[in-house]
């Protein structure tokens, strides 16, 4: 799975270096993963030659048009055909391919890019004609603004904590434990501190950290966690996270938190974001 920030910066890495290539080959589920999924008939998944020929009749000969961040997922258009990616994407020169990947597809010009899945992914193609357009707005464009936020606050159990209305059931496209902790961070908020103790300002403050951090890791490349197409790290340094745990918080000094909680691990600062 990947985040909001990182499906713009693969988008726009995709439109620059694969606009216009053309679809020579694919090779669908050849080192099989328990949590990839795909399109077709789900009892076949585990079929190789089967999900190839599917992908290989829809893709092959087609040019690539354009690439759309959307949520968590990377949309890729081939003409009439669309692939939905929710796993990191990476971009091979001639010659330099992966061992291990759960979607390989081939250019004309023998370059390619590879879907390798970590945790869950999908890897999804169907028609164009097929797509769905409603969904909630992208909380980096001007639609996801404070009035709408104040929807979701105020149709959401005043039980949950702070992470779960951010991060689950998606909420908010593309707004995952990743990008979380920084988000919870800036606003100086607990991430399991409950809706129902927090005031107007705490959901304002919430509201602007959503959009002003989001918007600080899509601008600079994504996060440092993270890698883009050319398997580059994001040059926004992360706040909270793995590269950090070990180090005292940037603002106070205190050490940094790290708890498993809702799935996942959360990291916060006990002294800046008091429970």
């Amino acid at each position: 799975m990947i985040e909001l920030p990182e499906t713009y910066v693969l988008s726009a890495q995709i439109n620059q270096q694969l606009s216009g290539k053309r679809v020579k080959d694919v090779l669908v589920n050849s080192y099989p993963h328990k949590f990839a999924w795909y399109s077709g008939d789900s009892k076949n998944w585990d079929k190789y030659g089967y999900l190839t020929d599917i992908y290989r009749e829809k893709l092959v000969g087609k040019n690539v048009t354009k690439a759309n961040p959307n949520g968590g997922d990377t949309e890729i258009i081939c003409e009439d055909q669309l692939l939905i990616i929710s796993t990191p994407i990476k971009y091979h020169e001639v010659g330099k391919l992966p061992a291990k990947h759960q979607l390989l597809v081939k250019f004309d010009d023998n370059t390619h890019i590879s879907c390798t899945v970590q945790m869950w992914g999908a890897m999804l193609c169907f028609s164009l004609t097929d797509k769905e357009n409603s969904q909630p707005p992208d909380p980096l464009t001007d639609a996801f603004d404070e009035d709408y936020f104040e929807t979701l606050w105020t149709n959401t159990k005043p039980g949950l904590s702070s992470k779960a209305f951010l991060a689950t059931e998606q909420r908010i496209p593309g707004l995952g434990n990743g990008v979380l902790q920084d988000i919870l961070f800036n606003a100086k908020i607990h991430p399991k501190r409950k809706l129902q103790t927090m005031d107007d300002e705490d959901m304002q403050d919430l509201f602007s950290s959503v959009k002003a951090t989001l918007k600080d890791m899509k601008e600079l490349g994504g996060r440092d966690t993270e890698k883009d197409l050319f398997g580059q790290n994001g040059g926004y340094r992360t706040i909270l996270s793995k590269n950090t745990i070990s180090k005292p918080c940037s603002v106070c000094g205190w050490d940094l938190i790290r708890q498993a909680y809702l799935g996942g691990n959360i990291y916060f600062c006990p002294v800046c974001q008091p429970l």
